[in-house]
């Protein structure tokens, strides 16, 4: 018996019924022999990890978009709040870390530069429209590692794409990923806007905050505590907290979401998109080989909406200048 045979024995004798086993994975598009050493859902976490697209995240946008500070969250510090809370949870009810880790760590790997408003920018300008959940899985199925994809289990690409909306996913761990999701977000969200001195804590509503909490980590552990009080052989949340994190998102959305100082900037995220989306399909010998080969597989929107949406927010700004914005030029 090696390493990763103990691992899964172990699993077997400790998570829940309810768990995810990594012995019991629906497998891979592509077979492979198994890892001597990690179980499947490990060995993708780690694939993720090392992927160009996860090293990406850091210079791409969460809600401010080229906030001045180090201290605002980015994608990346977005995706690893998702799976501290997500892997608290899975640990407490005993269901598979590893699997949860994977898909939190994968679930924002296809998101645009710029935040939402990137994404909002490229679903007008994408024939097919753009989802950033949609595009997350391509980004491990199809484009990472030159075409050849990471190969993920099934689990873990279905995780990936029910995370925000519709469907929910086909295991708990997945399900466990899209609640943290929520849960970090609305909360560095608040954080985030109190420092950039857009939202006053006293504003924030009474019966939300009653419930769940004066700080972010009060809220936070309320929300852990009523998933693992009301999580019996399925994730959920008591009535009375979803209630009043439901209202929370919505006060969220109609006040900080929406405020002009902090998103006076948004409004040129479409022109900088749309510029650069439609030079790139003129020009689609200006982009690498990659997406080039892509073009003529798949049809030059669709090439150009991957190759921008993998761009970080420097990369598409120095991209912009470097097509629009003469330079100075000096006679010797």
């Amino acid at each position: 018996m090696d390493v990763r045979q103990r691992t899964e024995e172990i699993e077997r004798l400790t998570l829940a019924p309810w768990a995810t086993f990594s012995d019991a994975s629906r497998g891979r598009v592509r077979p492979e022999e198994q890892d001597p050493i990690r179980p499947v859902f490990q060995r993708d976490r780690d694939r993720i990890i090392h992927c160009k697209a996860f090293r990406r995240l850091k210079q791409k946008t969460q809600v401010f978009l080229s906030p001045e500070g180090d201290l605002y969250r980015t994608r990346l510090t977005h995706t690893l709040e998702v799976a501290q809370i997500a892997r608290t949870i899975a640990r407490a009810l005993r269901l598979n870390e590893d699997l949860t880790e994977a898909i939190s760590l994968a679930h924002d790997l296809g998101h645009t530069p710029f935040g939402h408003a990137g994404e909002s920018a490229l679903d007008k300008l994408c024939p097919e429209g753009f989802r950033h959940y949609m595009q997350s899985l391509r980004v491990v199925d199809k484009l990472e590692k030159d075409g050849r994809g990471l190969n993920l289990t099934w689990e873990v690409r279905n995780g990936i794409v029910t995370h925000t909306k519709g469907t929910w996913a086909a295991t708990p761990e997945g399900r466990i990923v899209r609640m943290a999701d929520q849960i970090a977000f609305v909360n560095h969200d608040i954080e985030d806007a109190v420092r950039a001195g857009v939202l006053d804590p006293a504003t924030l509503p009474r019966e939300c905050t009653a419930v769940l909490g004066e700080t972010k980590s009060q809220r936070i552990t309320t929300m852990i505590n009523s998933i693992l009080r009301s999580s019996e052989g399925d994730v959920q949340v008591g009535a009375e907290e979803n209630e009043a994190f439901l209202a929370l998102k919505d006060f969220m959305y109609c006040t900080v979401y929406v405020d002009r100082s902090a998103k006076k900037e948004e409004q040129k995220v479409e022109k900088v998109l749309t510029e650069l989306y439609e030079y790139y399909l003129t020009h689609i010998e200006q982009m690498s080989n990659f997406y080039l080969q892509l073009a003529y597989q798949e049809g030059r929107d669709r090439a150009v909406t991957d190759y921008i949406s993998g761009m970080s927010d420097e990369f598409a700004i120095r991209t912009f200048e470097d097509v629009f914005v003469p330079r100075k030029w000096h006679v010797l």
